[in-house]
């Protein structure tokens, strides 16, 4: 059975860091595409940021610069650094990993879903 299990969110104040972790369990995701994104009441997921399986990343035009996503083939985990943090960045922040190596940005090109972390960064 694949389980991807988001961990590191939390609350936090405007300008501070969290680090994201996905770890990925029942399939090697070394081949993969993965990425992440983030949702708030109300709204559709909204992309954030996705790495191809060789490495090659995309980031949302909103969070370019101050995002930082990587990973670990080694141990199957998906990281996300945040840093420069804005209230509008407060979120339910979910990982996701393709059956392809091509980097998606759009939820439809993801098959397998965490069940999300939240985010929240106060003004």
């Amino acid at each position: 059975q694949v389980q991807l299990v988001e961990s590191g969110g939390g609350l936090v104040q405007a300008g501070d860091s969290l680090r994201l972790s996905c770890a990925a369990s029942g399939r090697t995701f070394s081949g993969s595409a993965m990425g992440w994104f983030r949702q708030t009441p109300g709204k559709e997921r909204e992309f954030v940021a996705a790495i191809e399986a060789i490495g090659i990343t995309v980031y949302a035009v909103s969070v370019k610069g101050r995002f930082a996503i990587s990973r670990d083939n080694a141990k199957n985990t998906l990281y996300l650094q945040m840093n420069s943090l804005k209230p509008d960045d407060t979120a339910v922040y979910y990982c996701a990993a393709s059956r392809s190596p091509a980097i998606q940005q759009g939820a439809n090109g993801y098959h397998y879903w965490g069940q999300g972390t939240q985010v929240t960064v106060s003004s």
